[in-house]
C-alpha cells in the first residue's frame, strides 16, 4: 500500500467528515457528559470507532479479495466510484440517492443501537472503546463509500490500513464536537466547504471510474492463467495435455 493512496483515504475522510457532524456529530456531543468533557473517554470512544472501520475494512478486503474474478474487481470499482460520486452530490445537497442506502442500513443499525445503550453514559475508558466500536457500524453514506472504495484494495491488510488512515481524517472533525469547539464546528458547516467537500468527493468518484475504464483491459490481462510474454502479448498458462506434443 502506497503513500498517495493512504494520504488519499485520509483526506477522504478529513473532507466528508465535516458533512457528517449532523448524524455522528449529534452523537459525539453526547458523550461530553454535560460539562465534564473528558479528554480520555472521548479519545477512547475515538479509538473504537476508528477501530471498528479498520475491522470493517479488513473484513471486506478478506472477502473481496477471495473473488478471482476480472469481472468482479471492475465491477467493485465502478461502484466505489459512483458511490463517491453519490456522496458528493449528497454533500452539495443536489441529489439525496444516497439517503436510500443508508436508510436500508439503519434496519442493520438497530439491534446494535439497542446494544449499544448499556454503554451510556460513560463512565470508564472500556465503556468508550466499546460504544466507539458499536457507533462505528452506524448508517452513513460516507462510511459506506470509503468502505467500497477500501474494498477495491482486495486485500484484507490493504483496505484496513486504508480504513484507519480515513478514520483518522473523520477526527478533527468529531474531536471538534466532543470536546466543544464550536469556531471549528461553524467552519466545518460553511455553504462553501461544504460545495467544496462535495467537488473533491465527486472528481474522486470521476477519478475511480475513469482508471477502470482506462485500465479495465490491462486488469483483464491479470486473469488467473494469463500472463504476459516479453514482447507484451498474454501467454495462456492453463494446463495443457504434453502427450500430444512432439519430441522429435
Amino acid at each position: 500500500m502506497n503513500e498517495p493512496v493512504l494520504l488519499t483515504a485520509f483526506a477522504l475522510g478529513l473532507a466528508g467528515s465535516g458533512h457528517c457532524l449532523g448524524m455522528c456529530g449529534g452523537i459525539a456531543a453526547a458523550l461530553n457528559l454535560g460539562q465534564h468533557r473528558s479528554l480520555p473517554l472521548t479519545l477512547s470512544y475515538h479509538s473504537g470507532r476508528i477501530f471498528s472501520y479498520t475491522l470493517l475494512g479488513g473484513l471486506l478486503g478478506l472477502i473481496a479479495g477471495s473473488i478471482d474474478l476480472v469481472s468482479w474487481t471492475i465491477a467493485l470499482r465502478y461502484l466505489a466510484g459512483i458511490l463517491l460520486i453519490g456522496m458528493g452530490l449528497s454533500v452539495a445537497n443536489w441529489w439525496q440517492g444516497i439517503k436510500i442506502l443508508e436508510r436500508a442500513g439503519s434496519k442493520l443499525w438497530q439491534p446494535v443501537q439497542r446494544f449499544s445503550a448499556r454503554f451510556l453514559p460513560i463512565r470508564n475508558p472500556m465503556q468508550g472503546l466499546a460504544l466507539g466500536l458499536c457507533w462505528g457500524l452506524m448508517p452513513c453514506g460516507l462510511i459506506y463509500s470509503a468502505l467500497a472504495w477500501s474494498a477495491t484494495a482486495q486485500s484484507a491488510l490493504g483496505s484496513a490500513s486504508l480504513m484507519f488512515c480515513f478514520g483518522l481524517g473523520t477526527l478533527p472533525a468529531m474531536l471538534a464536537v466532543s470536546l466543544g469547539a464550536d469556531k471549528l464546528q461553524g467552519f466545518l458547516r460553511r455553504r462553501g466547504l461544504k460545495l467544496f467537500i462535495a467537488a473533491m468527493l465527486v472528481l474522486s468518484g470521476i477519478w475511480t471510474i475513469y482508471l477502470v475504464t482506462a485500465h479495465g483491459e490491462h486488469l483483464r490481462h491479470k486473469a488467473p492463467g494469463m500472463a504476459p510474454t516479453e514482447n507484451g502479448s498474454i501467454m495462456d498458462h492453463s494446463p495443457k495435455d504434453h502427450s500430444k506434443m512432439s519430441h522429435n
